[in-house]
């Protein structure tokens, strides 16, 4: 088992930890059936209304459509318009059958102008076809832990065996704003590409300053759904609304709270002192940070899993700090000996002789 104990209150902790939360920030209430706000680096919820209640997620839908044909597509792919996609109903990029896109072409119709067709266009390019598309989604869902979601087709149609939740569309979001292209996508206010100007249906792209994407959806039965990502002071947060008249406003003030009452700490990071055991200096492998409300503070411990005897030398790996909110584990950080410790009895030469 490894060596364990608590850090001294002095002198051991990073000052962001001594530091309490400046301000209090109002409570929040949304229109939305259901909602979720969530910390994207760390996943914790800090606001939810009905979070795991199984609802129809409309067009928000091609956020999974677009990741998982960026994961398993080549962009510079040439698709071919069938004529089921151009003949989609709903919403629309135009296409024709028989004309030739891009696959990263399609990707701007499905994210910026929502288009039903390019998401049938993609998955049958990507998947070899629809339902073997879907049969994708439906294992990526799973990967990322979507346990109560399921996809029947690559565009948010309304359908009895299509639904997700609040909490895994954030889930979902999380993983999208991982991959580099998909944010460039989805942050696009306007483009022209394949001979088509598209604007993005995401007003918040133009009220919010920070504001990254995702993706809008509608259908009558659906109402308006909405996942959006905002990033403030090197902190993300990721909002979700589902059958919500008032989306615009509603992730405003999520967005609002979330970033005032829960700043993300800041805790350690690469060559930051974190510890003392023995006289002996820790450092941090890597950063790590956790949104606190007001009155919170982590509970740090230190796990040793070497004995901090000479020799030991500057950045050798010795053991992590603990990190826990309430009792419950929230973090790891690996911790390096801060200085190169040497025996008593014998001088560096004669050490660096031995090792060599």
């Amino acid at each position: 088992m490894p060596k364990s104990f608590p850090l001294r209150r002095a002198g051991v902790l990073l000052l962001a930890l001594a530091c309490l939360l400046a301000g209090r920030a109002e409570a929040v209430e949304v229109s939305a059936s259901a909602a979720v706000l969530m910390d994207m680096d760390s996943g914790r919820v800090l606001y939810e209304r009905n979070a795991g209640n199984r609802m129809l997620i409309a067009s928000t839908t091609k956020i999974m459509t677009a990741l998982v044909a960026l994961r398993d597509g080549n962009l510079a792919d040439t698709v071919k318009v069938s004529r089921e996609a151009a003949y989609t109903e709903g919403s629309s990029m135009y296409l024709k059958e028989g004309e030739e896109l891009t696959l990263e072409t399609l990707l701007y119709g499905l994210l910026l102008c929502s288009g039903n067709d390019a998401a049938v266009a993609v998955a049958e390019h990507v998947g070899g076809s629809v339902k073997g598309f879907v049969e994708q989604m439906n294992e990526t869902a799973m990967e990322l832990g979507m346990e109560d979601s399921s996809f029947a087709n690559p565009n948010g149609l309304d359908d009895g065996e299509h639904y997700s939740t609040a909490y895994d569309m954030a889930l979902l979001a999380r993983a999208a704003m991982k991959n580099e292209t998909l944010v460039r996508i989805a942050s696009t206010r306007t483009v022209t590409v394949g001979g088509r100007t598209m604007t993005n249906h995401n007003k918040l792209l133009q009220f919010m300053d920070g504001c990254l994407g995702l993706k809008t959806g509608y259908t009558r039965a659906a109402g308006r759904t909405l996942v959006s990502c905002a990033e403030r002071g090197g902190q993300r947060l990721i909002a979700v609304t589902l059958q919500d008249g008032n989306d615009w406003a509603d992730h405003q003030s999520l967005y609002d709270y979330g970033f005032a009452a829960y700043p993300a700490k800041r805790l350690a990071q690469l060559g930051c002192k974190l510890a003392e055991k023995d006289g002996i200096p820790l450092i941090a492998a890597d950063s790590f940070a956790w949104p606190l409300a007001q009155g919170e503070t982590l509970e740090t411990a230190v796990e040793l899993d070497r004995e901090l005897a000479a020799p030991l030398w500057a950045g050798t790996r010795v053991g992590e700090a603990v990190f826990s909110l309430n009792g419950k584990e929230v973090g790891r950080v690996g911790l390096l000996c801060g200085e190169t410790l040497l025996p008593k009895a014998e001088s560096a030469m004669a050490v660096l002789r031995n090792y060599r």
